[in-house]
């Protein structure tokens, strides 16, 4: 046999990084951007302004993620803060709709959670994410139960992007933390997550994101051979 031959019987060896989990923030990744009817009905519900109601829905929202405040305790803020009393009918209509607000399923990325599940490739979540809104999505989309491990914020009293809210993620999902690819929408919590060690990718869009992957040389990952 020719050393030609034998060459190209060889196998070729992949620069691709190895790849044992890939680890999802949920909004804005595996959900589409704010419903904007959400946003309105919340304004109706409380009687004010588009720009005085988000000014009063951010305030809060940290201690929400991180558990200092349930649901009930949030939204009771946020309209103390209006000068506004809610029944509790008036409650669970702003929760109801607040759910809604981040619940438009971004489909290809969905797609693609799934396909890596069904090739063995753990796949975990990492959202900055109050009680109320976690018991929402959970309800609402089953298939979030087949994911491997689930962070979520307000569990731990912790948020994206504190260092110990990665470690925990890392721990859940069994794999050394190099061998896990992050992928969020913002800045802040993909610079966090390279400091603890993981491959991160910022979503933006899906193309944007596709592209990205190429970029990185993990493009075999976004079709993955099923087991």
């Amino acid at each position: 046999m020719s050393k030609e031959s034998k060459m190209s019987n060889e196998p070729k060896m992949s620069n691709e990084p190895k790849t044992s989990a890939v680890l999802f923030d949920y909004g804005m990744v595996l959900s589409e951007p704010p419903e904007p009817t959400a946003w309105r009905a919340m304004e109706r519900i409380l009687g004010v302004d588009e720009e005085t109601f988000q000014a009063a829905y951010w305030k809060h929202r940290d201690s929400y993620d991180r558990g200092t405040l349930g649901g009930l305790t949030y939204w009771n803020s946020v309209a103390r803060d209006l000068h506004k009393s809610l029944d509790a009918a008036s409650l669970n209509a702003l929760i109801d709709a607040d759910n809604a607000l981040w619940t438009q399923p971004n489909h290809p990325m969905i797609e693609w959670a799934a396909k890596l599940q069904r090739a063995g490739i753990k796949t975990g979540i990492l959202s900055n994410i109050g009680d109320a809104m976690e018991a929402g999505i959970l309800a609402r989309f089953p298939w979030l139960e087949e994911f491997s491990h689930h962070t979520f914020s307000h569990r731990l009293g912790i948020a994206k992007p504190d260092p110990a809210i990665y470690r925990h993620a890392v721990e859940g999902l069994h794999v050394p933390a190099d061998e896990i690819l992050f992928v969020d929408d913002k800045e802040e919590n993909i610079l966090a997550a390279r400091a603890a060690g993981m491959v991160a990718v910022q979503y933006s869009s899906h193309e944007a994101f596709v592209e990205e992957m190429q970029r990185l040389g993990l493009g075999g990952l976004l079709a993955p051979a099923t087991r």
